[in-house]
Order: structure tokens, then sequence, then C-alpha cells
């Protein structure tokens, strides 16, 4: 069911057109999410938002999330993927998934909440670990 307190069509409530989840059908046709302009192909092209969807969610710190709306109509295609950025962005993933301590590096990204591979964090050695695991 639609939760019709987010129902704010012209902005006067939440600084912006604001519609629930589920009823973006309100909304005009030319908006979508970032996430929806990206499986067209396309970015906002402009910073600033047209609209917003709002739902409920016990996720969020304050119970409600949104997701900021675009116009369609005013997006740019994708800029590709350079040559130099993927090797960047490589070398950052590769630097995500290396155990500081043992060096060693992993198929998965370190946890950020141990610092090290779960081996090196529980006094183990790594081989002795991945040996555990696959058992």
């Amino acid at each position: 069911m639609t939760n019709l307190r987010f129902l704010d069509p012209d902005g006067s409530r939440h600084g912006l057109p604001t519609y629930p989840w589920g009823m973006a059908w309100l909304a005009d046709d030319d908006m979508a999410t970032r996430k929806q302009l990206s499986a067209m192909g396309l970015r906002p092209g402009s910073s600033h938002p047209v609209a917003q969807l709002m739902w409920r969610s016990g996720r969020a710190k304050n119970g409600v999330r949104t997701a900021a709306l675009y116009r369609i109509s005013e997006a740019l295609p994708k800029q590709p993927v350079t040559a130099a950025k993927a090797r960047s962005l490589a070398a950052a993933m590769r630097a995500r998934r290396t155990c500081p301590t043992c060096t060693r590096v992993f198929v998965y990204v370190i946890p950020t909440s141990l610092g090290e591979c779960p081996a090196c964090h529980e006094g183990g050695t790594p081989e002795a670990w991945e040996l555990e695991a696959a058992a």
C-alpha cells in the first residue's frame, strides 16, 4: 500500500515535487532515476533533480528514503571509460583485495571492519584458512 503522506506534486512540503514509491506514474513520463538513466546509457544532464520519490524504509536513519528524478530529455550520453581510467580502477580494486599484513591478493575485497584478511585477523596463516574454508 502506498503512503500518501509523501504525495507533494507542487513541492510545497518537501522542496521538490515528491511522489510516493509505487506511484511514479503520477510523475511526468520524462523523468527517471540515476539507475534508470544509466540503464538507458545516459547520465543526468543537469546536476539538479526535478522531482523525487520518497518511501518508508527501516534501513534509513529517519525511516524515510528518497530517490532523485532527472529529466530524460536533458540527459546526456554516458562518457566512455578511457584506458587510463580503466587502469586506475583496476589498481584501486587490486588494492582493496590485497591484505596489508600478508600481502596476498584475494578474489574478494578485504573487509574494512577487519583491516586485513580474515586469516591474519584470527592470527592464522592464509593457506590454513583457505583449506579450512574449502573443507
